[in-house]
């Protein structure tokens, strides 16, 4: 539990993380397309083998709309850090990502990220933090997405100076409220296997927290082996969608929103349905092997692919 009398909500309103640069390549957006699962059933895929190869050159390679999740990673290198707010990284749950996209994203290219507080909020045996970064393209500085990652922090909570828990929030709850899974038949189903070894090619993207690769940890946090990256999953969802749904057409994508329901063992098989309602992709991500639920959300596109 957290030191309520090092809480200070006033200098946590004005905390002010530092902005940060995040560089990649051809070669990073290539390694985060395999971590995500792109040509894992068949090496030369017509819908993905553009996330991994081009014919007149790696610079044409196009970009997973998720490689946008990848900028909130680089914008908090050394954790949730806030004044007073202690806790165990180990215990650290990824609960929620909010993705907004302005424009497809280079093949390479410089990112300068501004780092804001979106939310705080204090729920007893734990907190949740909410951290929202903007990306823009360093060079013409056009914004290019907008992250916001709620985290799950366990053991944190209880830092509340009144009876009344603490709460904080910038931003309209909207954009990450749960979405009602239809009762309908989907209108789409994907089925993919995650490898044995995904989280060990997927951290290789910047996320090397050793909760997905260290059985120690993995035990200490509760689980009986390291667990899938939960934007990793993400990963996989989303292109399911971008295959059925926007006939392979990534730029399709307007705006993702996740909610991380359950761990994921690497080696898995992941069935991602998806509904149709206009131009809202409503979608959930079960893990076949258990019969359990992982991930739910939608992906808002900008128009129906043709075919549809």
């Amino acid at each position: 539990m957290a030191d309520s009398s090092a809480f200070d909500p006033q200098s946590i309103l004005s905390h002010k993380y530092p902005d940060t640069t995040y560089n990649y390549t051809e070669r990073d957006v290539v390694l985060y397309a395999l971590g995500v699962g792109a040509c894992g059933r068949d090496a030369v895929d017509g819908d993905e083998l553009k996330y991994i190869y081009h014919e007149n050159g790696q610079q044409f390679v196009q970009v997973l709309p998720t490689f946008a999740a990848l900028f909130s990673l680089a914008s908090a290198p050394n954790g949730f850090n806030l004044p007073g707010l202690q806790y165990d990284p180990r215990l650290l749950l990824h609960g929620q990502q909010y993705i907004e996209l302005y424009r497809p994203f280079p093949s390479s290219g410089c990112i300068h990220n501004k780092v804001s507080l979106a939310g705080l909020h204090d729920k007893g045996q734990a907190a949740i933090i909410e951290i929202e970064t903007k990306s823009y393209e360093k060079d013409s500085g056009e914004l290019l997405c907008i992250n916001r990652m709620t985290g799950f922090l366990r053991g944190a909570g209880g830092f509340s100076k009144s009876s009344q828990p603490y709460s904080y929030s910038s931003y309209s709850s909207n954009k990450v409220s749960s979405v009602k899974i239809p009762k309908s038949q989907p209108f789409a189903v994907f089925e993919d296997c995650t490898q044995p070894s995904q989280a060990l090619l997927y951290r290789l993207s910047g996320d090397y927290n050793p909760l997905h690769s260290d059985p120690v940890v993995a035990k200490v946090a509760g689980f009986s082996r390291p667990i899938l990256h939960g934007l990793c999953t993400l990963g996989f969802s989303v292109r399911a969608i971008i295959k059925c749904i926007c006939r392979g057409d990534p730029n399709l994508v307007k705006s993702i929103s996740a909610r991380f329901l359950l761990h994921v063992y690497p080696g898995e098989t992941l069935i991602t349905e998806m509904w149709l309602e206009g131009l809202r992709v409503i979608y959930q991500a079960k893990v076949k092997e258990r019969n359990q639920t992982v991930l739910s959300g939608y992906v808002d596109i900008h128009r129906l692919s043709s075919p549809l």
